[in-house]
């Protein structure tokens, strides 16, 4: 059975007047609905409370928390989930006040998350969120840490259940981030060899629900899941990008954006987000359709900053203009325009892929081969790009744009 939920809201009353801030605060009770219903809650209603500051004790007044108390017995309400982070005293409080159960944004997120985690890599990722989110809200009021996993020590002589499970939960922390250490030792070693090999790298970052998933099958011919839901894909993919110079490359998906992203969320993923500070090319995926994608804009590129990625190169993709009027897509500059769905704009996007990425950067060589040299002609054809070839003076002369690797292989050839 399905849990019921009021979303709550507070609006700062200097600006309960701004048209603007009644709509942003409007928008994000809209996503954290969509968070609700992606984890399978059912929400009854919302109730906003327009405050000069938020209440140290409740976050709201007292008067507004015995009015949820009444209309959560009335409507047979289990949870109230609240659009911003409470301290771990607001939400004790709030639950004997109110006597329902009690989730902000960020525990709401996290809780998403362990739903939506299916490799080990994700799993672990989300639990060491999850820990350091509990581990200041332990109360000794009987918290469930068995789900964490047997043998995290037992209680010694004199301990108190409040010590004993705030001792287990810092010793998996501890064991989760040796897990952890393992698991970004590998993606570096990984790094390495593409580097070795002179592959680059290409990251899809992006709002959640921005149709990188689809731009990613569409782009590289892959069947990664896709759900309109919010945290579609936590696991990262990588796989082969055909770039029109016949260049390989690795396309990243990862996991999307929100606004109020916990913290903790991205240092627990900053073993997955690694792959894009350490990428050639970063794609912002924007969905261009949506009446507030400055804001999802804003909000990646926070995210950005935090992984101090803001200083890579970074090509913004504008997509579902399917959805919006022709004229508006035009007008789009500084920037791609792609339907990942229909296809349209896919082959400029490749193109200025091609043309942003330095590592192993395209030559234009002019070759000239014996007749017998069939080898070297065929490797030009599969790497690169080949732009006039003809016989002269019993000499194959050959014209094409080339990997500089691929070029240093014919070096003896080259005119």
């Amino acid at each position: 059975m399905k849990q019921r939920a009021l979303l709550v809201a507070v609006r700062k009353s200097r600006s309960a007047h701004s048209r603007g801030a009644r709509s942003q605060i409007s928008d994000s009770l809209d996503e954290l609905q969509a968070l609700a219903f992606t984890a399978g809650i059912e929400v009854l209603g919302r109730e906003i409370q327009a405050r000069s500051e938020t209440d140290p004790a409740l976050f709201i007044g007292r008067g507004k928390a015995d009015q949820l108390q009444q209309h959560a017995q009335k409507a047979a309400v289990d949870l109230l989930i609240f659009d911003d982070e409470l301290s771990p005293t607001q939400q004790r409080n709030l639950e004997r006040q109110t006597g329902c159960g009690v989730l902000d944004r960020t525990q709401l997120i996290l809780s998403l998350f362990a739903q939506r985690a299916r490799t080990r890599e994700g799993k672990l990722q989300v639990e060491l969120a999850q820990l350091n989110y509990l581990r200041p809200r332990l109360t000794g009021r009987g918290v469930e840490l068995s789900r964490l996993g047997g043998g995290i020590g037992t209680r010694g002589p004199g301990e108190t259940k409040l010590e004993t499970d705030r001792r287990r939960i810092v010793h998996r922390i501890a064991r989760i981030r040796r897990e952890m250490d393992h698991v970004r030792a590998q993606r570096q070693l990984q790094r390495e060899r593409r580097h070795e090999t002179a592959v680059s790298t290409v990251s899809l970052v992006g709002y959640t629900n921005a149709g990188k998933s689809t731009l990613f099958n569409a782009l590289t011919t892959a069947s990664v899941p896709v759900a309109p839901q919010l945290f579609s894909t936590l696991d990262p993919t990588l796989r082969k990008l055909q770039l029109p110079s016949r260049r390989p490359a690795l396309l990243s998906d990862t996991v999307g954006f929100i606004r109020k992203l916990p913290h903790t969320l991205v240092t627990a993923f900053r073993a997955t987000l690694e792959e894009v500070v350490e990428s050639d090319l970063i794609l912002h995926v924007v969905d261009r359709s949506n009446p507030r994608f400055l804001e999802q804009e804003e909000a990646v590129e926070q995210v950005l900053e935090e992984l101090n990625a803001r200083a890579k190169p970074i090509l913004r993709v504008y997509n579902k203009v399917d959805l919006m009027d022709s004229e508006i897509a035009l007008k789009i500059k500084d920037t791609v325009a792609v339907s990942a769905l229909t296809g349209s704009g896919l082959e400029r996007l490749l193109e200025r892929i091609d043309e942003l990425l330095v590592r192993d950067p395209l030559i234009d060589c002019l070759f000239e081969f014996p007749l017998s040299e069939g080898g070297a002609l065929s490797l030009i054809q599969r790497r690169g790009r080949l732009l006039d070839q003809r016989v002269v003076s019993g000499m194959l002369r050959v014209h094409a744009l080339l990997p500089q690797s691929v070029a240093l292989k014919l070096q003896s050839f080259r005119l």
